[in-house]
């Protein structure tokens, strides 16, 4: 497959889960892809993959760095702000400093990625946030992570509609539980707290989806590529569902 033979490709959080997935797919499609994220191991161990793949080692909470990475870059066709965090507790035990961090990687650092990603973007550019069913409606004991998730489609709504004049489309995706290093995390915290084996903290994140299971990186890249597809140019501010139907 080479739908996207020459394009240039951005993709922060390109390490591991649905980053790494969307690396590897936008590859094999003929882009010329370049992955960021803070830990050069797992970062170097997915650009190794493919030829068409290169990575910086790159916080996209630190501004200067994000300034200087779209500058060394260039000219780009598709910036994916995928790179996230997520943290747990009641809105009581929320303190400020868990709360700055999760709006500061899941909120700020999609906009430094999308504000230096669309100056260096083409006309006809795709710009894409990987947000979460988070940012669509509330879960309980994740405050501030639904906060910067809505933040994040906000944002996109808004981008949007600046940029549908120069063919550039701006769209969220939002998965529900998906199958990712991200959800282990999640699983080993509720371990940790409540003595649940894996088993059944496991079961609750494929039981709030739809189809009892979990979402694949596999189905979101899918979705990430029809949008950078042809014909995908009416597609603009949109938060697409990718959950198997969780409303």
């Amino acid at each position: 497959m080479t739908l996207l033979t020459d394009k240039r490709v951005v993709i922060t959080g390109g390490g591991s889960g649905i980053g790494a997935d969307m690396a590897m797919a936008f590859a094999e499609a003929g882009a010329k892809v370049t992955i960021t994220g803070r830990r050069e191991a797992a970062l170097k161990a997915v650009a190794d993959q493919h030829s068409h793949l290169d990575f910086a080692v790159v916080d996209v909470t630190d501004e200067a760095a994000m300034v200087a990475l779209f500058e060394t870059i260039g000219r780009v066709d598709i910036v994916i702000a995928n790179a996230g965090a997520a943290e747990s507790a009641p809105l009581t035990k929320t303190s400020f400093e868990q709360w700055q961090r999760m709006l500061n990687v899941n909120l700020s650092g999609v906009f430094l990625t999308l504000r230096e990603g669309l100056k260096q973007l083409n006309d006809g550019g795709r710009l894409i946030a990987v947000a979460s069913t988070a940012g669509l409606k509330g879960y309980a004991y994740v405050g501030a992570y639904c906060a910067a998730k809505h933040g994040v489609v906000g944002l996109v709504r808004s981008l949007a509609a600046e940029t549908a004049t120069r063919n550039i489309t701006v769209n969220a995706l939002c998965p529900g539980f998906t199958d990712t290093p991200l959800l282990t995390a999640s699983v080993d915290n509720i371990v940790a707290k409540t003595g649940q084996s894996a088993e059944q903290a496991t079961s609750h994140f494929e039981s709030t989806n739809p189809t009892g299971r979990l979402v694949t990186p596999a189905e979101v890249t899918a979705t990430a590529l029809w949008l950078c597809g042809p014909n995908s140019g009416a597609i603009n501010g949109q938060a697409i569902s990718i959950s198997g139907g969780e409303v």
